[in-house]
């Protein structure tokens, strides 16, 4: 199953320094992961390090411990 992550997660948006220099669309904007991936994620960094260093797909395909992180969810049984 897929979830649905915020590039800028969600308790960001309330935040000036978001709000001032991103439109909605760019706070709106995330990518279809699965739950482990997801989880992963949230767990290995918290919201406002998401939002300032990996609030886009590139980034966060770069990371190294999200990289492991998600070559150990491929390997794991549904």
């Amino acid at each position: 199953m897929l979830t649905f992550h915020h590039l800028i997660p969600k308790k960001m948006h309330r935040r000036t320094h978001f709000r001032k220099h991103y439109s909605k669309e760019q706070l709106a904007e995330g990518i279809s992961v699965c739950r482990k991936c997801h989880r992963g994620m949230h767990s290995l960094y918290d919201e406002m390090t998401l939002a300032k260093d990996y609030a886009d797909l590139d980034r966060l395909l770069a990371d190294p411990a999200l990289i492991r992180h998600f070559e150990w969810v491929a390997k794991q049984r549904d």
